[in-house]
């Protein structure tokens, strides 16, 4: 059971009453009308051949409400494709499956890049920025959700209360984040929010001073989570960062760019599940060392976009307090384990700490050395500016690729 709590700076919307999604739906179905919802579903070839997914859209051929569902289609040849056309199929909704790595969008991709407006890396982050693009193209809704394929856990509930705050005509939010408690196999999950992100908020609060970008990160209950929802015009000027800060950064881009008021979070999910990344201390360019120094890197950027000056010294002050701490948080998360029943492998958590510390000074050794690094994909104002035609490509090829490949303009 939910609590009332709210922190001050952001709505805190809570599930105290477990209410039934069918209720949910039913008032969502209502709103669709004045409102349309979608959703953007960023995914892997390789998650097709996963339970995870397989429930996913078990779940969503069930959702009423939805107007349009885009998938973002990565690393997949094209008899992948085709299979993904009739692995969707089963969806009732408008459904649009776009071919990242196929011809038609990697010529499109090509033509942005000779503007310099190209993502410059793979990953989640391209993916939805193109999954975007399209949903302004199409023009078709006004509210539009995103979260992963891989939740182990979903549940059609979890896209009602998460697309819920803006898209009910009567309430005033923008952009809904989702929360929720992160229980894995008996354990605590979602390391990089625990043991990273919360405990370098406060370093960099303690370091660095007051900061209400820094207060706003530390209102949310899972800054991390990869589940969110917004009204469809505020994509136009969305910086979508291109590595794993992508959810720092969306959040960055909301403090910048929208009123406190209009910006809420969602409780979600009674429990949550996904697949797991591993640390990879041996790989910073992978798993949850390469997060780590993307998503520190991050927030050292904003802070000096803010005026903040960072140096080396600094750094390695702001690593000692973190390494404090984030030891304090293992402590205090061994205790909460306890009480609840839930292993703790303490060990492992204070390796975790030990990784991430050491990354905060390669991500702020990093930063500093420069500063000038653009990590954003531009957003959709310029590209529409540089080329105006290219919703028109993206749309015709999106279709040309859907019609040759299942001889249909739906999935």
């Amino acid at each position: 059971m939910s609590d009332f709590h709210q922190n001050g700076k952001i709505t805190t919307l809570h599930n105290l009453t477990q209410r039934p999604v069918t209720e949910l739906e039913e008032e969502l179905v209502g709103f669709s009308r004045h409102r349309p919802i979608g959703l953007v579903l960023p995914s892997l070839y390789s998650e097709l051949a996963m339970d995870a997914l397989e429930n996913i859209v078990q779940e969503l051929v069930k959702v009423p409400y939805l107007d349009q569902v885009i998938i973002g289609l990565d690393r997949a040849d094209e008899h992948e494709y085709r299979h993904a056309l009739e692995y969707f199929g089963r969806l009732p909704q408008d459904c649009k499956v776009l071919w990242n790595d196929g011809p038609r969008l990697r010529a499109i991709d090509a033509m942005l890049d000779e503007h310099g407006l190209a993502p410059s890396q793979p990953g989640k982050g391209r993916n939805v920025w193109y999954c975007y693009g399209f949903a302004l193209a199409t023009d078709r809704i006004d509210a539009i959700a995103l979260h992963d394929c891989d939740i182990k856990t979903y549940n059609r509930s979890l896209l009602a209360r998460l697309v819920y705050p803006v898209a009910n005509p009567g309430f005033s939010y923008d952009f809904c984040k989702g929360y929720y408690p992160r229980i894995a196999e008996a354990s605590l999950g979602g390391r990089a929010t625990r043991l990273l992100v919360t405990p370098l908020i406060l370093a960099l609060k303690v370091v660095c001073g007051p900061s209400h970008y820094l207060d706003f990160l530390h209102s949310f209950r899972y800054p991390l989570a990869g589940e969110f929802a917004m009204r469809s015009d505020m994509i136009t000027d969305l910086r979508i960062p291109t590595d794993w800060g992508l959810e720092i950064g969306v959040l960055s881009e909301m403090h910048r760019n929208h009123s406190m008021n209009r910006v809420c979070q969602a409780d979600i999910a009674d429990w949550y599940d996904h697949k797991h990344q591993d640390l990879s201390a041996e790989d910073a360019s992978k798993g949850l060392s390469k997060m780590s120094i993307d998503i520190s890197k991050a927030m050292f950027r904003k802070l000096a976009i803010q005026g903040e000056t960072f140096s080396l010294d600094k750094v390695r002050t702001v690593k000692a307090t973190y390494y404090r701490i984030a030891l304090d948080f293992v402590d205090t998360f061994a205790a909460d384990a306890a009480m609840n029943g839930l292993r703790y492998d303490r060990h492992a958590e204070e390796n975790a700490v030990e990784l991430f510390a050491e990354n905060i000074v390669t991500a702020g050794a990093e930063f500093i050395e420069n500063p000038m690094d653009a990590p954003f994909i531009p957003p959709w104002n310029r590209v529409l500016s540089a080329i105006p035609n290219v919703q028109e490509l993206l749309i015709e090829a999106v279709e040309q690729d859907m019609n040759e490949y299942s001889g249909s303009t739906g999935c």
